[in-house]
């Protein structure tokens, strides 16, 4: 039983965050100590708010510890050093950050929300670090920093899994706002349609008020770019077009770095990977069918009414990740040749050529060069520190989220409302900063 329990412990390390699981796991120790279940229930003069008092103290200081050990991290690389940080020796997996954290103020602020420090029979939770994090990454590119870009995923970020933006949508006055204050909008989705109708019918709620809007400039009004295919399909607003949206040409948005990738290339990596979708079909006998496209490859239910098992989604993404990985010479994010994303998109797996890292750096380029003009340098890049990207996949695979961490800072978020919430804590911290 032991080794069985082991193994499938290995295996399930790909739906781990080890940071958050890490800052979880210092933060039950004084849970364990202070915590009182008992104490509502005796007599002896025990007091829950001291207990409450004591363990929000303690919570506290763990934060601020974790603070000066990204401060530490921080330091290690603008040095370039050689000699991990502490806090790489402590959770190796972690990766680069592009600003401070204030987790102190940050855990401050979630406790007021969530009275995290008050409870005695539940431990700080994954949720509670998850939200924790958020809030320090919008302190740190608000308060102490100038957030120029914002970047979000579709599907469960924006709308719920397979619906469309709806102008009811609490989330559309939200981006509007960020709009009005200058800062750019890129929504950079896995859907890889090819025509603008497509993407105005799952965004036509957002599309439309950009349009109508009475609040925004005509200038403020293209501050926003549908990214589709993870990084392969540009739109930009066009308050002409019949979908308010147009193509652009791959010559006026690709990066050096993408012009690079082969025709040739990228067919034969979508060949591999096709190739081992089919036989995950026929071996887990998936009620599956196989789409392939010309930047991408993946399987959908044969009958959209029915689901298939989320454990059988995510053995066939790790799957056809190790068989790429073994044919193409590196893992997706290593691999400079055709960079690729292997991912569970909830309802199907998709292969796509590049993924998000790349789409968000296509956002980044594009506003930085004042909406896709001709001007030369990376200098003009919005910088990552600069940019926040808000998503709901950001486990280390089968996640199309994560590999943006590489290029922006980051909000993992659950749910459309979550993202409401978001904006809501971003829209107050940067009233504070204006003020």
């Amino acid at each position: 039983m032991t080794s069985r329990y082991r193994v499938e412990y290995a295996l399930k390390t790909h739906r781990r965050d080890q940071f958050i699981e890490w800052i979880k796991g210092l933060l039950a120790v004084p849970f364990v100590l202070y915590s009182q279940p008992t104490g509502v229930f005796e007599t002896n003069g025990f007091n829950v708010t001291q207990m409450s008092e004591e363990a929000h103290r303690r919570y506290a200081e763990i934060m601020r510890d974790i603070e000066v050990m990204v401060d530490d991290q921080l330091t290690h690389q603008l040095d370039f050093s050689r000699v991990p940080s502490k806090l790489k020796l402590l959770v190796p997996t972690i990766g680069n950050f592009f600003t401070r954290l204030p987790l102190e103020a940050a855990f401050k602020f979630q406790d007021r929300k969530r009275y995290i420090s008050s409870r005695r029979f539940v431990s700080p939770s994954f949720n509670d670090v998850r939200l924790i994090l958020n809030t320090a990454q919008l302190m740190a590119v608000t308060t102490h920093g100038s957030l120029r870009l914002a970047t979000f995923d579709g599907d469960v970020t924006l709308y719920d899994d397979g619906q469309s933006l709806e102008p009811t949508s609490p989330v559309i006055p939200r981006m509007l706002d960020l709009m009005r204050k200058n800062v750019k909008i890129g929504i950079v989705t896995a859907a890889g349609y090819t025509t603008a109708d497509q993407y105005y019918a799952r965004l036509h709620g957002l599309l439309d008020a950009i349009a109508s809007s009475t609040i925004l400039t005509p200038q403020q009004r293209q501050n926003i770019i549908i990214m589709g295919g993870e990084a392969n399909y540009l739109f930009e607003f066009s308050p002409t077009s019949p979908h308010l949206l147009s193509p652009v040409p791959r010559e006026r948005w690709l990066t050096a770095e993408m012009a690079s990738w082969s025709d040739s290339g990228i067919a034969a990596l979508l060949d591999v990977a096709e190739a081992a979708l089919r036989d995950c079909i026929k071996n887990m006998h998936l009620p599956a069918t196989l789409m392939r496209k010309d930047r991408a490859v993946g399987i959908i239910p044969r009958d959209p009414a029915v689901r298939i098992p989320r454990e059988s989604l995510e053995e066939t993404v790790l799957v056809v990740q190790k068989i790429l990985e073994l044919s193409v010479g590196g893992r997706d994010f290593d691999n400079k040749v055709v960079p690729f994303c292997a991912f569970n998109g909830g309802r199907d797996v998709f292969v796509d050529i590049g993924d998000k890292s790349w789409g968000v750096s296509v956002c980044q380029q594009w506003f930085g060069n004042g909406n896709g003009s001709t001007s030369d340098g990376e200098g003009d890049r919005i910088r990552p520190e600069q940019t926040l990207h808000v998503g709901d996949q950001f486990l280390s695979a089968g996640s199309n989220d994560f590999k943006a961490r590489s290029v922006s800072t980051t909000a993992w978020i659950a749910s459309p409302a979550e993202t409401v919430e978001l904006l809501d804590e971003l829209a107050d911290f940067m009233g504070k900063k204006l003020s």
